[in-house]
Order: C-alpha cells, then sequence, then structure tokens
C-alpha cells in the first residue's frame, strides 16, 4: 500500500483531467481540481472530504497562486501536480491571426509556467514532488494546420527538459506525458477551435488535416481511463520517466519518427560535420 498523496490537477472538468481526478480519488488520495469554473468540478465530483474544487484560469499569474495556497491551506501539503489545462488551435500558419495564437500561447505554455512557478516553492520545502506535464505527439513531430499548437507543445517539451535538471537535486521529478489521440472531450468544441480565416489555396493541407479531426472525434484509439491509471503507475515509482510515450498510435509514431531522422541525419552527416574550423 502506498500513502495518501495530494494531487493538484488543472483542466479537470472533463475530459483527461477528469479521469485522473477519478482515478486519484478512487486510489484514496486527496485531490484539487481545479478549472475555469469550481461549479463544474462539484457537478462532474459531487462533494466529498477528500475533493477541493477550485477555481482556476490558468493565465492569471495571481489564480495560480491563490489555487495553490488554499491547496496548502486544505490539506498541508501538494505531492504531485497535473499541468493538463490547454486546447488546440487549428489552421495554417498563413490563416491565424496574432490574437489567436498568443491566446494559445497564454494558455498552453503561459498558463503551466504559472502553475508550475506557484507550485515549486511548495514542493522545494517539501523537498519532494512530481510535475506531470500533459505535452502530446504534436510536441515531437510537426503536422498541417497544427502549427501553434504543435509549438507550445515543442515549448512544454523543452521547459519540461530544462525544469528537470533544475529541480531533480531538490527532490522533485518531472514527467512530460506524450499522448496520441485519445476518446475524450478534446475534440469537441472548447478544447479545439479552428482560425477564423481560411484560404481556399490550403484546402488540400491544412484544410484535409481539419477535415480527417472532425472524422476522429469520438474515435480515437486511446482510452483515458486507461491513461489516468497509467498516470498513477508512474507516480508511484521511485524512478520515473522523464518522457512517457502513450497510446498505441503514439508508440508507432516514435518508431517511424526516430527512424526517419536518423535515416536524414546518417544522409546529411559528412556535411553536417564538416562545418569546424581546420586546425
Amino acid at each position: 500500500m502506498t500513502r495518501s498523496k495530494v494531487w493538484f490537477i488543472t483542466g479537470a472538468s472533463r475530459g483527461i483531467g477528469a479521469e485522473i481526478v477519478k482515478a486519484a480519488l478512487a486510489a484514496g488520495n486527496r485531490v484539487v481540481a481545479t478549472g475555469r469554473n469550481a461549479d463544474d468540478i462539484k457537478t462532474v465530483f459531487g462533494q466529498s472530504e477528500n475533493l477541493l474544487a477550485l477555481k482556476l484560469d490558468v493565465t492569471k499569474e495571481q489564480d495560480a497562486m491563490n489555487a495553490v495556497q488554499a491547496a496548502v491551506d486544505t490539506f498541508g501539503q501538494i505531492d504531485i501536480v497535473v499541468n493538463n489545462a490547454g486546447y488546440a488551435l487549428f489552421g495554417a500558419v498563413e490563416e491565424l491571426s496574432d490574437e489567436e495564437v498568443k491566446k494559445q500561447f497564454n494558455t498552453n505554455v503561459f498558463g503551466l509556467l504559472n502553475v508550475t512557478r506557484a507550485v515549486l516553492p511548495v514542493m522545494r520545502k517539501q523537498k519532494a514532488g512530481h510535475i506531470f506535464n500533459i505535452s502530446s505527439t504534436s510536441g515531437l513531430v510537426g503536422f498541417a494546420a497544427s502549427s501553434a499548437y504543435c509549438a507550445t507543445k515543442f515549448a512544454v517539451e523543452g521547459i519540461s527538459e530544462s525544469l528537470n535538471q533544475e529541480v531533480q537535486p531538490l527532490g522533485i521529478k518531472v514527467t512530460i506525458v506524450e499522448p496520441g489521440a485519445f476518446r475524450s472531450e478534446f475534440l469537441s468544441t472548447g478544447s479545439s477551435v479552428s482560425s477564423q480565416a481560411s484560404i481556399d489555396d490550403y484546402k488540400g493541407t491544412a484544410g484535409v488535416v481539419r477535415d480527417y479531426i472532425k472524422q476522429l472525434n469520438n474515435t480515437q484509439p486511446g482510452d483515458p481511463v486507461k491513461l489516468a491509471a497509467a498516470l498513477l503507475t508512474l507516480a508511484n515509482e521511485a524512478q520515473p520517466p522523464l518522457r512517457f510515450v502513450a497510446g498505441t498510435d503514439a508508440v508507432a509514431l516514435m518508431n517511424t519518427l526516430y527512424e526517419s531522422r536518423m535515416n536524414e541525419f546518417q544522409q546529411w552527416r559528412s556535411l553536417s560535420a564538416s562545418l569546424g574550423y581546420e586546425e
């Protein structure tokens, strides 16, 4: 048996976030479930002495600080953070407005940073903690119509790798979760949006991807209940991975990705290695 832990989960009212809340509670943990509307969380999970539902707009730094303080005031500690809040913006680069891209980054990148900065003093004082940053296979490879979303997830990858090196000596662990397509509410209205602009010349590239996404909704191969269970397993590991590839489609993509990158690297290796000063 493992001791009860305190989980702090963003984007907890639906989708993968909600499944993680359910799994953590079912395992006897205490959970701080956060979202833009605390009442929505209470409606989903009801009342429990092990559950604290809090309003948290991750784009607001003070919201993050207030939520972390409320969590500590209620449960005395925070053992595990799941930075799950986020959404996807679809559109070709030329179709995306400055405002749309900035909003995407404010939630997926700066929101994650707000929560992480707020919780780190607590974990440093404890000399323990585990931060799960939810990335995506879109943080590993780019896709047409997904440049903004991919850019935010590539940023999450870089932030998390650097963070891991900074906090590992302090007893804090970091795991980047890289899911493929899971049958959650992510592709529904609110969790994914398309650019307001649409340009005919991109119908054969970005347009094809947008159509595919509509067809993919509710047919994704990944089971979010199993993903939540996997995170609980990783949370109880003494040495969890820095990266966790999640889903059969993600595994297949990784195999193809690394093979193609290695082939390209080898093709141009001589030129790459020829760029130093001659001694």
